[in-house]
Parts: structure tokens; sequence; C-alpha cells
């Protein structure tokens, strides 16, 4: 006899799909889009999880998990998602609860971003393909199950995009009554506090954020400067005097100041007459001169210096390297800043530069350096260790996730596919034409959060690695849906609900709006 289970039958098959549309039809008609993207993303999300299964690991990622067991909590990385790290293993033993819960919250704040588009009238037909693409393309799909704090701040810097869309959508439809409803609030002060916490130079993105929603929402300016006010005081107030208070370390200053070291280095690689003995002699107590002149002539990354320093004695010439640095800017400014273009290039070059120069673009979020154990040893004889060993739940998935993410790696398309700098361009153009077409000026609030990012990764970087970019390349894939409305007449959007009992009739008088 044969052991296949007997195949439904049609009549069960009808009965089946029947019951499924019963279960739908319950479903409140605002919901249903946002259900279905999350379900859809959710599905994609859990391929790459069990793939990657427990998640994907590197360097930074082992630096998480031995901060919090060993008790060496620095503030060199987020403490909140040292928070995160500490939780999950101390309560399920390893890091697969939390990458679980990373692809939840990302797919989440996707189908609520799809809802909230379509209050500036963008089809849930043209905003669920872009936000299952988010997904499903390698390397920006499987990054959202890294152990790492760009996931979290990444799912933030949606949520503001998504809250900023709703809101300006309320202005465009002319409900806006100078009031943030609660749930937007909530979402809003979350994102904020969020973008502050997961990445240590974040709360500027909160700001410029928050000055595109000013100009953008008048009744509701008060508010809005409260609540970015509140935020950033908070999220400094826990870097500046509660981490230190509760035996949280400090970064180490050497890593703090390493990119100003590196615009030294930049500067004697170029014009080395500039400094004096004394200044020669400062620099040799650190590293060699043979060791500054070749790292300066690398100037898209500072890792390459950072990595030559003693740092102990680094740390403790603080002061006279950034005396040193402060003269270096006087007298060579156009060096300095050309130093910081360089190595800001990920955030404004569409296309990368030399290989030999470190110049392409690092995407290591599943690699494991193998110094790792050198520098943390405390973490070789770990339980922990043997934890963040790939355990895919698929061989056959694990096969096809690895082609798949090895193939997003091609230098032909590194452009688009590991840098942010094309998707910002086509968001600022995108949200330009919406508006344009619109004749809406405030729907230009949509790119605040792009601008946010991309100025402060171009302020300050450290090495070209494809996460510091992420979120903008999932904001600029979602703007894609853009495109569509672009064709549509301007004038006042109709909400969904309006748009199915409304008379059809003659087009809408155009409608001029304020800036």
């Amino acid at each position: 006899m044969s052991d296949t289970p007997p195949r439904p039958s049609p009549a069960a098959r009808v009965a089946a799909v029947a019951k499924a549309q019963a279960l739908w039809s319950r479903v409140p008609p605002a919901l249903r889009l946002p259900l279905a993207v999350f379900a859809a993303c959710q599905a994609c999300y859990l391929l790459w999880w069990a793939a990657f299964y427990p998640g994907m690991i590197n360097y930074d990622s082992l630096v998480f998990a031995w901060q919090v067991a060993t008790d060496h909590w620095i503030a060199n990385h987020s403490i909140l998602y040292n928070c995160l790290v500490w939780l999950t293993l101390n309560t399920t033993g390893g890091f697969a609860a939390l990458t679980l819960l990373q692809t939840i919250a990302m797919s989440a704040a996707l189908g609520y971003t799809c809802a909230s588009l379509r209050a500036i009238g963008v089809r849930g037909r043209w905003s669920a393909p872009a936000a299952v693409a988010c997904t499903l393309i390698p390397p920006l799909g499987p990054f959202i199950v890294y152990v790492g704090k760009d996931v979290p701040f990444t799912i933030c810097v949606v949520l503001t995009f998504a809250v900023t869309a709703r809101l300006v959508g309320r202005r465009l439809q002319g409900s806006w009554n100078g009031r943030l409803q609660r749930s937007e609030l909530i979402l809003l002060c979350v994102a904020f506090l969020g973008i502050g916490l997961f990445r240590n130079n974040g709360f500027p993105i909160s700001v410029i954020a928050a000055l595109s929603l000013f100009l953008a929402l008048p009744g509701a300016r008060r508010l809005i400067t409260a609540l970015v006010t509140a935020t950033t005081a908070l999220t400094l107030t826990l870097m500046l005097a509660v981490y230190p208070a509760v035996g949280i370390q400090p970064a180490p200053k050497t890593l703090v100041y390493n990119t100003h070291y590196a615009d030294v280095a930049v500067t004697y690689a170029q014009a080395p007459g500039l400094f004096t003995r004394d200044d020669l002699r400062l620099m040799a107590q650190v590293t060699s001169l043979s060791n500054w002149r070749k790292a300066g002539t690398i100037c898209y990354a500072s890792d390459p210096l950072y990595q030559k320093l003693h740092r102990d004695v680094a740390d403790r010439l603080t002061d006279p390297l950034m005396q040193l640095w402060w003269r270096t800017l006087r007298k060579a400014p156009q060096t300095v800043l050309g130093a910081r273009l360089c190595r800001g290039h990920l955030a404004w070059a569409v296309f990368p530069g030399p290989k030999d120069q470190s110049g392409r673009t690092w995407n290591t979020i599943n690699w494991v350096n193998p110094t790792f154990y050198r520098w943390y040893p405390e973490l070789k004889k770990s339980p922990y260790r043997q934890a963040a060993q790939p355990k895919p739940l698929s061989y056959t998935l694990k096969h096809a996730a690895d082609f798949g993410y090895a193939a997003s790696r091609i230098p032909q398309l590194e452009w688009i596919l590991l840098r942010g700098a094309i998707w910002c361009y086509a968001t600022y153009v995108l949200v330009a034409r919406l508006a344009r077409a619109r004749n809406c000026r405030p729907l230009l609030a949509l790119a605040g959060v792009t601008l946010g990012v991309q100025l402060t990764v171009l302020a300050a970087i450290p090495s070209p690695t494809f996460r510091y970019m992420a979120p903008p390349m999932v904001v600029g894939v979602l703007c894609l849906s853009l495109i569509p409305a672009l064709r549509r007449a301007a004038g006042p959007v109709v909400p969904p609900q309006a748009s199915r009992t409304a008379p059809s009739a003659a087009s809408p008088k155009r409608v001029e709006y304020a800036p």
C-alpha cells in the first residue's frame, strides 16, 4: 500500500477557498493592504532566516556577544542593541529569536508604510511589489537577519518615512487639522528614539526629519519641536550621564577620533612639509611615520590607520593629537575637507572608488575576521561561540541563499545593490516630481529622513560599508511606487474608502496648496 496521503477532493478545495475568503472578508478594508504586505514580506524574510539561521554573524555581532557575556559594556556600540542581545542570549541561549523579531518588525514597518503611501495617492498594487522587492533582493533582503544595530536603525528610518507619508497625506487630502493622532505621535516618538539610540550619531537624522515636518505641517510645529527636543535630550542624557553612572565604559578615544587621525595621515602623505619636528615626533609615538604615510594614500577608509595605531598610547595622547588635527585643518583646510569627502564617498558617489585604495563597497555582514578570537579570547571558550555558528534549517535554502548573496556582489551591479547614493537621488527626484505633479510642496518632507542619513554618513564614516546606507536604499525602493502616481492628475487625493462610494463625476477642480 502507498503511504501517500489522499489528495483532497475538488469539493474540499472549494470549501477551503470559500472559508478563507469568508475570513478575509471579516478583515476591515483599511487593514487588508498592510496585513497582506506584512504576510508577503514575512514569508520572504522567513526564507532568509531559515537559510542563514540563527542569523548573519560578523565581527561586530560577536563583539556584542562578548560585551554582554563578559560584562564589558562599552558605549562604542549601541547600548540599546546590546540589551536586546543580552536578553535573547540569556532567555534563549542564541541569536535566532532576535533575528526573527527583526524580521517581524521590518515586515510590520513595510506594511504600515504601504498603508501610509496610500494616503498620498499611491495604490497598494504599486507599493506592495516595492515592499516585497526590499525583502527579496540581496543583500537588502538578508540584511534584516543580520545581528547588528543597523537593522533596528533601518526599521526606525522606514517608520519615520511612513509616519511622514501619513501626515503629509492628511495635508494633501484636506483633512489636516493641525494635530497628530495618538498612533502617529507614538510611532514618531519611537522612531526618533530608535534612530538616536541604535546609531550613536543618529540624533541629527531625527532633527533633520523633524525640520522637514516642521516646514510641512503648520499647526503642529510646537508639538514636533517639543518631540524632537525631548527625544534628542533623552538620547544625549543617556549617552553622557546615565551610561557612565551605571558603569558602562565610554568608547575608546582612539576609536572616537580615528577619522580625525586619518585626516592627518592624508595631509601628511600629500604635504609632509606642513609638519614640524615636534609634530612628527608626536605622530611617531602612536605608529611609525611610514604607516602614517601609507595610510594617507588610502583616503576612502580610516580603518587602515586605526589598525596600525598603538591604541593605549594614542588614548593617552588624545589632546595633543587633536591639537595637531586642528593645526592641520588651519594649514590645509582643502586637504582635510577633501579627505572627508573621499571617506564619505559612499554617501554621495554613485559608483565605487578604486579597489586598491579600499574604495569598493564593503559588505561583511556574514563573515568573521579570524583575528577576532585573538582580540577577544574570553569568547573562544564561551557557549555563545557555538550559538553563533551557522545551522541552516534547510541546506537547499542555504545553497540558494548563498548563491543569490554571492551574485549580488558582482562589481557591475555594486552601484545599485550595495551603494545607497543612487537611491538617495532617486528619492529626491521622485518626491520632487510628485510634489510638482500634486502642486503640494509639503510632499517634499518625504525626503527629509533620507537627507538626514546621507548627510550624517557623509560627515562621519570610517569605511565604505554597505550597512551604513541600507536605510536610504529601502526608502528609495519604496519610492519607486511613486512613479505610477506621477501620471495621475493633480488635485486632492480622495481617501480609499471615499473613492469607492464617490459618484462618477468630472475630475475634481485643481486645488492650490500653500507651502
